[in-house]
C-alpha cells in the first residue's frame, strides 16, 4: 500500500494528466506542420507519397516530439542533424525570422534530394523551441536520379548549412543559385517555400499552446517528455533476454555484392548494433552517410522493441549504432550517395535476424524491403540515343515509389505491395500520367511472388509503362534483390527475386542509367517477401483462397507447398487464364 500524502497523490496525478494534455498538444502542432507542408509541396514525392517528415525540438537540438506523418530515414536522421545547426549557428545568434536550410547528406537525411530546414521560434527575445522539416526535391541538378555519380560532386547542388531567412527577408543570392542549377525550378524554389511555410504554421501553433497553458518556455514539459519515453524505452529493453546476437545478409550491390554484418547486444545499459565486418564503401552511389544508418537500424529495433513509445530524444538515446568509418554504411566525404536507400533500407532486416535469435516467433521474415522507384525521365539527350531523337519528346521527370513484398509475420502474412521500412505512399498512376507523357499499362500483383511457407511472403508487383510521344525515355535504375532475393525463416522459403526488363524482351541492369527506346515499354517486377514455417503446414483453406485469387498459382502450389492438401480442390489448382 502507498504511504504517499493524498494531497501529494492528487498533485501528482494533475501534473501528469496536465503533462498528457501538453503532450497531445505537441502531437497535433507537428502533425499540422506536417499537412501543411503535403497540402503547400509542389513536388508529388510529397504532396502524393508523403516522403517528408516534422518535428519540435529544445533550443539545445533534442526531439520532442514529431509528426506521424513521414518515413523513418528522415525523422531519425533530421534527429541529429538540428545539432549540426546549432553548431553552425548557436541558438543565441538567431533571430525570429530566421531560416535555415541544408541538404549536406551527412549533416541532413542522407542525400543530397533531401532539403532540411529548421526555423527558431522566438518569445520574449527567447529561443524556446526550433521546428524542424525535411522534404526529397524532384531534382538537385548534376547527373540526375540514380547510383550512377562515383562522387557526391556528381550527384548535384551542395548547399552547407546557410541561413536562407534573415529576419523574414529571402537569401535572394541563395534562391537564384538554386534556379541556376536543378531541372525543375519551380517545383524546388516551390518546395523550399513549402518548408518554410510549414515550419511557421508549427511556431504559430506552438505560441498558441504556450499561452493557453501559461508557459515561458518548453524545458520543464520537454524534459518531462524525453524522460518518460527514456524510462520506457529502458523497461521494454529490459523485457528482452540480455545477450549479444549475430547476422549477416548479402545484397546485389552495384559491380559486386555487398555483405552486411551485424552483432546486436541488449544490456542493462541499452541496446548496441555493431556493423564491423560489413563491406567497404563503393565508387558509386550506394554508399550510406552514418546518420542514415542510425535511423533504420534504430528504426528496426522499435519495430519489435517499445513500438509504443514515442520516437524522441527519450527513446532513441538507449538505441547506440557503430559502424567503422568507411564501411558502405559509414561513408565518408566525399562518397557518392544518391541511391543510399537501396542499402539502409535493408538494415531493419538486418537486425531482425539478430532479434529472431533473442526471441524466436515473434520476429518477421525478410522483404523487398528497398523501394523499387520508378525513376523516369525525357526529353534530354543521352549515350546510346540520337539527341534528336531524344530532344523529340516532351521534357519531364518522374519518381513512382514502387513496392515489393514484405515478409511473413509471425501468425500472418506478409503484406504485399507495402513500403516497409520506408512508409511512403506510392504516387497514383492517375497523377503520374497528367504531370508526364508516360502511360502505365499494367500494375498488378506478381503471382508466386511471396515466398512459400506455413504464412506466406507478401507479392511484389508488375509494372508496365511507356511514353506515349513515341520518344526514347531515360531509366534511372536503383533497385536490388534481383540476385539475392529475401529469405525465409523457420523453414520458409525466399520470396521471388525483382526483375526488369523491356517488353521486347531485353533484360536491364537493376542499377544505373539505361535507355527505354522509343516505342518500347519498360516492365518492372518488384520482388517478394519471404515465407515463414514449413510450406506444407499452411492452412489448406489458406492456400486454397490464394489459388482462388490468383496469388499462388497451381504449378506453384504444387512445388512449393507439396501434394495437394485436403481442402483444395482440383479446380483451385487450375493456374487463372
Amino acid at each position: 500500500m502507498s504511504t504517499q500524502h493524498p494531497a501529494a497523490s492528487h498533485a501528482t496525478l494533475r501534473n501528469t494528466i496536465h503533462a498528457q494534455v501538453m503532450w497531445n498538444r505537441l502531437l497535433s502542432v507537428v502533425e499540422e506542420q506536417a499537412q501543411t507542408l503535403i497540402r503547400t509541396a509542389f513536388g508529388t514525392s510529397t504532396r502524393e507519397a508523403g516522403d517528408l517528415s516534422a518535428g519540435v525540438f529544445l533550443p539545445d537540438g533534442r526531439m520532442i516530439a514529431q509528426a506521424v506523418t513521414g518515413t523513418p530515414g528522415h525523422v531519425n536522421s533530421m534527429a541529429e542533424s538540428v545539432k549540426h545547426f546549432l553548431r553552425a549557428f548557436p541558438s543565441h545568434t538567431m533571430a525570429e525570422g530566421d531560416v535555415y536550410l541544408t541538404n549536406d547528406p551527412w549533416k541532413g537525411t542522407g542525400h543530397l534530394f533531401d532539403m532540411t530546414m529548421v526555423t527558431p521560434v522566438v518569445r520574449a527575445g527567447q529561443v524556446v523551441a526550433l521546428f524542424a522539416s525535411t522534404l526529397h526535391v524532384v531534382d538537385i541538378g548534376g547527373i540526375g536520379a540514380g547510383p550512377d555519380g562515383t562522387q557526391v560532386y556528381h550527384e548535384g547542388l551542395f548547399l552547407p548549412i546557410l541561413k536562407l531567412f534573415a529576419q523574414g527577408q529571402p537569401n535572394q543570392a541563395v534562391l537564384d543559385i538554386v534556379r541556376a542549377n536543378v531541372r525543375e525550378p519551380v517545383q524546388v524554389i516551390g518546395d523550399l517555400h513549402a518548408l518554410v511555410a510549414c515550419n511557421e504554421i508549427g511556431g504559430r501553433r506552438l505560441h498558441a499552446m504556450m499561452d493557453a497553458f501559461g508557459l515561458g518556455d518548453l524545458a520543464a514539459v520537454g524534459e518531462y517528455i524525453i524522460r518518460q519515453a527514456g524510462q520506457a524505452m529502458q523497461s521494454a529493453i529490459a523485457a528482452w533476454p540480455h545477450g549479444t546476437w549475430h547476422n549477416s545478409m548479402t545484397i546485389d550491390g552495384y559491380e559486386s555484392p555487398i555483405t552486411l554484418v551485424a552483432s546486436l547486444t541488449i544490456s542493462a545499459d541499452g541496446i548496441d548494433v555493431d556493423f564491423t565486418g560489413t563491406s567497404p564503401v563503393v565508387a558509386r552511389g550506394i554508399n550510406v552517410p552514418k546518420a542514415y544508418t542510425d535511423a533504420y537500424t534504430s528504426f528496426g529495433i522499435r519495430c519489435l522493441i517499445g513500438a509504443d513509445i514515442p520516437n524522441n530524444a527519450g527513446s532513441l538515446a538507449p538505441v547506440r549504432v557503430h559502424a567503422p568509418e568507411g564501411s558502405i554504411l559509414n561513408a565518408p566525404f566525399p562518397c557518392a550517395v544518391t541511391a543510399r536507400h537501396i542499402i539502409g533500407q535493408m538494415l531493419p532486416d538486418v537486425v531482425f535476424g539478430c532479434l529472431r535469435q533473442a526471441r524466436a516467433g515473434t520476429v518477421p521474415a525478410e522483404g523487398a524491403s528497398s523501394l523499387w522507384n520508378i525513376q523516369l525521365s525525357g526529353g534530354q539527350p543521352l549515350a546510346g540515343a540520337a539527341a534528336s531523337e531524344l530532344m523529340k519528346g516532351r521534357p519531364f521527370a518522374i519518381t513512382s515509389f514502387s513496392t515489393g513484398g514484405t515478409g511473413a509475420r509471425p501468425g500472418k502474412d506478409g503484406l504485399s505491395t507495402t513500403s516497409f521500412p520506408s512508409g511512403v505512399r506510392n504516387v497514383s498512376v492517375e497523377i503520374l500520367e497528367t504531370v508526364s507523357p508516360l502511360v502505365f499499362w499494367r500494375k498488378e500483383y506478381r503471382p508466386d511472388s511471396g515466398g512459400a511457407g506455413q504464412q506466406r511472403g507478401g507479392l511484389g508487383q508488375v509494372i508496365e509503362v511507356s511514353n506515349a510521344d513515341g520518344a526514347p525515355m531515360v531509366l534511372a535504375a536503383a533497385w536490388d534483390r534481383l540476385q539475392f532475393p529475401a529469405r525465409g525463416a523457420d523453414g520458409g522459403l525466399a520470396g521471388a527475386p525483382g526483375r526488369v526488363s523491356l517488353a521486347s524482351g531485353k533484360v536491364l541492369q537493376g542499377k544505373g542509367r539505361q535507355l527505354v527506346p522509343g516505342g518500347d515499354r519498360l516492365v518492372v517486377e518488384t520482388p517478394g517477401g519471404g515465407g515463414i514455417g514449413d510450406p506444407a503446414r499452411r492452412e489448406p483453406r489458406q492456400l486454397a483462397a490464394d489459388l482462388r485469387n490468383g496469388l499462388v498459382g497451381g504449378a506453384a502450389a504444387i512445388e512449393c507447398y507439396g501434394a495437394q492438401p485436403s481442402g483444395v480442390v482440383a479446380s483451385d489448382l487450375a493456374t487463372p487464364a
